[in-house]
């Protein structure tokens, strides 16, 4: 039974406000990653392949896990973020609707800003949002074809996308998966006859400890 696992990047650069800027791990994603990268050593998680998105973030997570103990890391765009700054500014210039502040105001934010793009009220977004959707499915569909259990490092976005199509989930939920997704949480698709089923979702095994729950964020 085919065996996925995903897992979102450390925290990254929490004070950015564009795509460049965000796109590298803070002291504490590294920090986080090398702590789960432990724990899977420690449980002696059977990985036969690892893949992770082109992004920086993605590439220094992976590097500090130690992934590459595994197996060769096989970077693939298909696995990187939606552009979310880039989406939020043309949303903000074309509907006056300013990015949040706060992760309180993401709540409602998020949907919104989805739904806008879903609907094709975004003009000129660096992909459509089927575009997303489709390669995130081209992307799923090929590691899941392989053999041996895979590891998957990317973003929160992609594995809301993921858990959307998974799940059956409505535009709400999506966007409300998507911010719930902490830094280096871990979530598993299994093969169930033709789909995949999930079977994990947000954990942070290496950061349940009473000691490093100060490590358990979503930005």
């Amino acid at each position: 039974m085919s065996q996925i696992t995903l897992v979102r990047h450390g925290q990254a650069q929490t004070k950015a406000r564009d795509e460049h800027e965000y796109d590298s791990l803070s002291a504490l994603g590294h920090q986080q990653a090398a702590w789960l990268g432990e724990h899977l050593s420690e449980t002696r998680e059977k990985v036969s392949r690892v893949y992770c998105g082109t992004l920086i973030r993605h590439v220094e997570t992976a590097s500090a896990m130690g992934a590459e103990t595994h197996a060769e890391i096989i970077q693939d765009a298909r696995l990187n973020e939606m552009e979310f700054f880039t989406l939020a500014k043309l949303y903000g210039v074309q509907h006056a609707v300013p990015l949040p502040d706060t992760r309180e105001e993401f709540v409602t934010y998020m949907p919104r800003l989805l739904m806008a793009w879903e609907a094709g009220e975004i003009e000129n977004p660096p992909e459509s949002f089927v575009e997303f959707s489709e390669r995130v499915t081209d992307a799923i569909a090929e590691i899941a074809a392989g053999k041996g259990p895979a590891l998957v490092v990317t973003s929160g976005g992609l594995i809301g996308m993921v858990l959307r199509q998974t799940m059956g989930l409505g535009m709400p939920a999506f966007a409300r998966a998507c911010i719930a997704i902490m830094n280096t949480s871990v979530h598993r698709l299994h093969r169930l006859g033709q789909d995949m089923a999930l079977t994990q979702f947000n954990a942070v095994p290496h950061l349940d400890r009473p000691d490093r729950q100060y490590a358990q964020t979503h930005l």
